[in-house]
């Protein structure tokens, strides 16, 4: 059965829908408090993100059955916005800044989808992704050991890690005891259970009950007294004396974002067998994050989790994302007073499992066994978003990913090109056919054939040299282009400078090309008005010729 498009906002799967719904708040509920936790904005934070984005991108998004919220990835970048914020403004100053910086990262989404970069931003490395990924989730797992110890540290992962092992004679043991039992149980938790109930949910639940009940109030460091009631618009603020800081966080959340999210709707994709509209979802998602910016909400993307438990549970169009929200908002509503008691490091065994899931175990173990090189670029990148940032280490990965790709490109070029001298017998049999291997013999060692095959990049001026210094001299030279199908604009201009050289030397040199784009570009830059060049649509056309002159 061939898929088919996103449904729109019926009524058609009304009840299914609204189990859907309402399933994925469940889950999101407590995943949407650890985050804003975690972020240092605050658990309504959290829960105002999942309740705008969440609406917004369901309703205005191109992936139907998709539920968005704030993610583990995008947490990690505003923690770390905050922490510098913070430092450089003081705390005051810092939420507004960094919600600044989120709405802008929002308006940089909706252009990505204007501008129908949808399709484009999936087209990166599975070694690039599965580092930086790792490197996400590596960072939420050491961002949860301080609440998992009861410990208050908070800055960079560099920061944390300095000053970890000064603050452990102060670990909390009530706390470290209840976040390893919320993690235990996380872990534990009968996945066919999960279904009906989540395993984050009833952790949530059942840990905050009894540590209530075991524990005094002020043992363990609690989420505290978090207020009620509907988001409030407010203006966000931009650093624009920090433009640097600005620009890349705006820039690392759109990205992070809409990659987390395009991943996330190809996995939708999968499940429900439907196409999504890569450039819409970006849009909706860059309203989204905008409208929770300034409603004081985290910025999300699509969550993967999420978004399969609302298929599973029945979601099939945009009313299941709408409805999730709606649920969230009712429980935000009144959620103030019940969520206080909530154990720090409740939340913080939860995550701890959420960062853990977020690394890409099977391919960390997998690399060493496919290349040396996949493996140092996975570890470099992973390392670079650790220690660094998202954006560097994603830069870095492209760039040298993309080098190592041209390189092997070069490699395969270099490989396939053939030489063969006039009046000897092919190296190849069946390189040629009967009738061109008399033609080639019969036009004597001063004509020269030259095959290259394939696409020609940059790389291919190089080869071309290679094979022309090792071969010494001869009068004629055919080049043939017949099984090139395209040719890059720097391959064209080093077979014009051969030509032109040709010429200088007193060689004449035949092309043989036959696919429209390299015969269009070989004309635009004027290769065939040079004098001793001419083109032929096929190789015995070409040795015609040059046993014609010969």
């Amino acid at each position: 059965m061939a898929p088919s498009h996103q449904p729109q906002v019926t009524l058609q799967h009304w009840r299914s829908d609204l189990a859907g719904g309402f399933t994925a708040a469940v889950v999101a509920l407590p995943l949407a408090l650890a985050f804003g936790v975690a972020s240092g904005a605050g658990a309504l934070a959290g829960l105002y993100g999942a309740i705008v984005l969440g609406f917004l991108a369901a309703l205005l998004g191109g992936t139907a059955t998709q539920v968005s919220g704030p993610t583990g990835p995008m947490t990690v970048v505003m923690t770390g916005l905050l922490a510098v914020l913070t430092r450089r403004y003081g705390i005051e100053d810092a939420l507004p800044l960094a919600f600044g910086i989120a709405a802008l990262a929002g308006l940089l989404q909706v252009l990505m989808g204007v501008l129908r970069l949808g399709q484009t931003l999936t087209f990166m490395p599975y070694t690039v992704i599965s580092g930086f990924m790792s490197g996400i989730g590596v960072i939420i797992v050491i961002l949860q050991l301080p609440p998992l110890l009861g410990l208050k540290l908070s800055g960079s992962i560099p920061a944390v890690l300095t000053a970890l092992p000064g603050a452990l004679p102060g670990t909390n043991g009530l706390a470290l005891l209840v976040g390893g039992l919320s993690f235990a149980a996380v872990m534990l938790y009968p996945r066919r259970w999960s279904k009906v109930l989540p395993a984050p949910l009833v952790v949530l639940v059942v840990g905050t009950l009894l540590s209530v009940i075991a524990l005094p109030h002020e043992a363990l460091p609690r989420l505290g007294p978090m207020a009620s009631g509907l988001p409030q618009l407010s203006w966000p603020r931009f650093p624009l004396g920090d433009l640097q800081l600005l620009i890349s966080g705006a820039i690392t959340l759109a990205l992070l974002g809409s990659l987390d999210t395009l991943l996330t709707s190809l996995v939708a994709d999968s499940v429900t067998r439907t196409h999504h509209n890569s450039d819409r979802e970006l849009i909706g998602q860059g309203i989204g994050n905008t409208a929770a910016a300034l409603l004081g909400g985290l910025p999300g993307a699509g969550a993967t989790m999420r978004t399969v438990v609302n298929v599973q549970a029945g979601g099939r169009t945009r009313l299941s994302g709408i409805t999730h929200a709606v649920v969230l908002l009712l429980i935000c509503l009144g959620a103030g007073p019940l969520a206080s008691p909530i154990p720090l490091a409740l939340l913080a065994g939860i995550l701890l499992k959420v960062g853990l899931d977020i690394i890409d175990w099977s391919f960390l173990f997998r690399a060493p066994r496919l290349s040396l090189r996949t493996t140092v670029l996975m570890w470099l990148v992973l390392l670079l978003t650790v220690f660094w940032d998202l954006i560097t280490a994603v830069l870095v990965g492209m760039f040298l990913a993309n080098l190592f790709s041209l390189q092997r490109q070069n490699e395969q070029q270099k490989q396939a090109a053939r030489s063969l001298r006039g009046g000897a017998e092919p190296d190849e049999p069946g390189l040629l056919s009967p009738h061109e291997q008399q033609l080639l013999h019969q036009a004597g060692d001063q004509l020269l054939l030259l095959q290259m095959s394939g696409p020609l990049s940059f790389g291919a001026g190089k080869v071309l040299t290679q094979k022309l210094n090792a071969i010494g001299a001869f009068q004629t030279l055919i080049l043939d282009l017949s099984d090139v199908p395209l040719l890059g604009v720097t391959a064209a201009l080093a077979i014009e400078t051969l030509c032109l050289d040709s010429q200088q030397q007193g060689r004449s040199v035949v092309i043989v090309v036959s696919a429209d784009q390299p015969l269009a570009r070989l004309n635009r830059i004027g290769v065939p008005g040079i004098p001793g060049v001419s083109l032929r649509p096929s190789r015995h056309a070409a040795l015609q010729q040059a046993l014609s002159h010969s």
